[in-house]
């Protein structure tokens, strides 16, 4: 079940004299945070609004949402930072899943007894860490926990930045995820070229992800070879507040003229298959908003990532491109 800390809420109400709050958080947990909305109204008698729209990360709070409904404040649920807060009117909140993880972690010393593993997980699991390690421990396993950088905690991963598991590759055997997503896992072994586990404890199974991994390593590998033939590149700039890399585009499309090759500029909030195919004349696009959206998703035409986009010049100079995706950090 899904914990929100709604004190700390209730608290920044209260100091903030607040007269309207905004809340989202995760689609997962969005039915938590109507409830903690609910609450919010009964209790204090303000509106309390629920931001439907997606929330990937920290580098997707739409906080500009929250100003246009005259909020004072909203917070944002389920994205543990190791940082209080990234703007004046955003508060972040912890949202822990209370699942224990200690018979899924005992079926993983059969697995890797006798291995050295870096024990990794999401927000959710955060807490779960320090007895999962000590599990691992007793049944033989050395676990390492590798440490945050910037707004992650130890441990802790982002879809797009690896730094606890970049510290700990070269002494470990493996990876093992605490959590059900393979969005995660999957970047993990991609970044670190090791064995990635799975450790879920909603169906108590052990997955191995590194061969779905290379999969999309070898997607995203092609779609680079693909816009290497390109003539006219479309550079599209994120419009979220977390996702505005205008220098990083820019510098792109100096770098691809310089190739040869026309470039023009675009921006997008939602960077998907059908707003792409309105835009024509474009032979192959680059995304500096998030290097997921490139590696996780289908399009009709080349989508490159940052990292891809810097692999793509290395392509076009005759470079190698061994690598290009080993970084802590796809931005």
């Amino acid at each position: 079940m899904i914990i929100i800390d709604e004190e700390k809420i209730f608290d920044e109400i209260k100091k903030r004299k607040a007269v309207s709050v905004t809340l989202n958080g995760p689609d997962g947990i969005l039915p938590k945070v109507q409830e903690t909305a609910t609450k919010i109204m009964k209790r204090f008698g303000i509106p309390a609004y629920v931001l439907a729209d997606t929330t990937w990360g920290s580098c997707d709070l739409n906080s500009a949402g929250a100003k246009v409904l005259g909020s004072e404040v909203l917070f944002n649920i389920g994205h543990t930072i190791s940082l209080e807060t990234l703007e004046k009117n955003v508060v972040m909140v912890d949202a822990f899943d209370d699942i224990t993880f200690d018979k899924i972690a005992r079926k993983c010393i059969d697995v890797l007894k006798g291995k050295t593993i870096s024990l990794v997980t999401d927000s959710q699991h955060l807490p779960q860490m320090d007895v999962v390690k000590e599990i691992l421990i007793q049944g033989g396993i050395n676990v390492k926990i590798g440490q945050g950088k910037g707004q992650l905690n130890d441990g802790q991963v982002f879809g797009c930045e690896f730094y606890p598991v970049m510290e700990t590759k070269d002494v470990v055997d493996a990876n093992v995820f605490l959590g059900q997503s393979n969005f995660h896992a999957a970047g993990i072994a991609l970044a670190t070229k090791k064995p990635t586990y799975v450790l879920d404890p909603y169906f108590n199974e052990i997955r191995e992800v590194t061969e779905f991994a290379q999969k999309m390593q070898k997607k995203a590998t092609l779609a680079i070879y693909k816009a290497a033939d390109a003539k006219i590149f479309g550079i599209i700039v994120g419009l979220k507040e977390g996702q505005l890399s205008k220098t990083t585009a820019l510098k792109f499309k100096k770098e691809l003229e310089k190739e040869g090759k026309i470039v023009q500029l675009f921006a997008l909030t939602d960077i998907t298959n059908d707003r792409l195919m309105n835009l024509k004349g474009i032979d192959a696009f680059i995304q500096v908003a998030c290097p997921r959206i490139s590696t996780d998703n289908q399009f009709d035409k080349p989508v490159l990532s940052t990292p891809q986009a810097n692999a793509l010049l290395k392509v076009l100079r005759n470079e190698s491109i061994d690598g290009y995706l080993q970084i802590p950090h796809w931005l």
